[in-house]
């Protein structure tokens, strides 16, 4: 069962929390879930130069929190507190909310700091898609992060490539892995993300599970 699905989702509630944590019912629920989704995307595209991995979203009746995941937390910031001051007016705009209102929704924005960037799956999957835009050979750009995984202190890593893989005329799909990664193992902390590499002959498919070892179970 851990081999077909999401290995985050596979493990929600004992291991993992949700990533937009509130409450809401009928027609408000399906307008936040957008809203949530909108602003996760902008925030991911947005902050790439900051090295953002992870948006979590919590809501109440007076306040929204957001918090950001980044490596680079002086890019965020910037010079005196100016980027924050920035991206705050930018996600008022996003969220349809006037700062001046009295009565308007605040929004706080806790900055967390990825200590290791070589653990984190979503950072280790977008720098592989970026070598592969620059064409760089795809099993040097996957044996070298894998190295740097396992050298950050990884029990296990395996990236998974589809597509056509160095521009060949069929797609095909190619598994490469070092260490252990226990999929069926609810208590084993598995950091995964997926994303596209947009290529010159199309799209390539990336795919990083990072095992950590095991936490116990909340």
């Amino acid at each position: 069962m851990g081999q077909k699905v999401n290995p985050t989702a596979f493990r929600l509630g004992p291991q993992y929390t949700w990533k937009s944590r509130w409450y809401a019912t009928g027609k408000r629920y399906a307008d936040l879930v957008s809203k949530d989704t909108q602003l996760r995307a902008n925030l991911l595209k947005k902050l790439t130069k900051a090295g953002i991995s992870d948006v979590e979203i919590e809501r109440s009746l007076k306040s929204i929190t957001i918090r950001l995941f980044v490596s680079r937390p002086g890019v965020v910031i910037g010079r005196g507190g100016s980027g924050i001051e920035e991206l705050r007016k930018y996600i008022y705009q996003l969220l349809d909310i006037n700062p001046d209102d009295p009565q308007a929704t605040k929004v706080d924005i806790p900055i967390e700091e990825i200590k290791k960037s070589d653990l984190n799956a979503h950072l280790v999957s977008q720098r592989i898609i970026d070598q592969l835009i620059k064409r760089i050979p795809h099993r040097r750009v996957v044996h070298k992060s894998m190295d740097a995984v396992m050298a950050a202190g990884a029990k296990g890593v395996k990236i998974i490539l589809s597509g056509r893989i160095a521009g060949a005329e069929i797609s095909r799909r190619e598994k490469y892995f070092l260490g252990s990664i226990p999929q069926q193992t609810i208590r084993a902390d598995i950091d995964y993300a997926e994303m596209p590499a947009l290529t010159r002959s199309g799209y390539i498919g990336v795919k990083v599970y990072i095992y950590k070892g095991e936490s116990q179970l909340k």
